[in-house]
C-alpha cells in the first residue's frame, strides 16, 4: 500500500539567504582575534602568577567572550540586537 504526500498542509519555501550572515561572521572572527590578542598580550604577567592563579583567569577569558557574541548572533538571526 502507497501512501499519498498529504497536501493539506502548506509547503513553505526556504528563507531566501541574507547579508547579515557573512557579515556576522566575519564581526565574530575580527571579535575572537582581538580578544586573543588581548589575552595574549597580558600572557608574561599570567605567567608569572602560581598556576591555581592562573586557571581561573584562563577559564574566565575563555568563556567571557561568549557574552558579546550573544546580541551579534541574535542580530544575525532576527536583524535586531535585542530580543
Amino acid at each position: 500500500m502507497t501512501t499519498e504526500p498529504d497536501n493539506k498542509t502548506p509547503h513553505n519555501p526556504p528563507d531566501s539567504p541574507n547579508w547579515r550572515a557573512p557579515v556576522g561572521v566575519i564581526l565574530m572572527l575580527v571579535f575572537i582575534l582581538i580578544w586573543s590578542g588581548i589575552v595574549v598580550s597580558l600572557i608574561d604577567w599570567i605567567s608569572d602568577l602560581n598556576f591555581w592563579l592562573q586557571l581561573p583567569i584562563y577559564v574566565i577569558a575563555g568563556i567571557i567572550w561568549i557574552y558579546p557574541i550573544k546580541p551579534l548572533l541574535l542580530w544575525i538571526n532576527t536583524g535586531k540586537f535585542r530580543s
